[in-house]
């Protein structure tokens, strides 16, 4: 997938949360992108903000440390 739809997808998830309180916000984009997010979206996603997030909604960069990371293959 482009960055660029990976970023467009993410920003909609944060659009969705931007209405609730700002902590409960960032935990749910956490939560979502943690619980639907094949590993492989979620590994493009941590390249993306490794290469400074450009584009991503503020929620997406904050959430980022409490989304379930990927594991290595083995």
């Amino acid at each position: 997938m482009s960055p660029e739809k990976l970023t467009y997808m993410a920003n909609q998830i944060a659009g969705f949360f931007h209405s609730r309180p700002h902590d409960e916000a960032v935990a749910g984009v956490a939560d979502h992108i943690s619980k639907f997010w094949e590993p492989r979206m979620r590994s493009q996603l941590f390249a993306v903000l490794a290469e400074g997030g450009s584009g991503l909604d503020p929620l997406v960069k904050e959430a980022a440390e409490n989304i379930r990371p990927v594991k290595a293959a083995s």
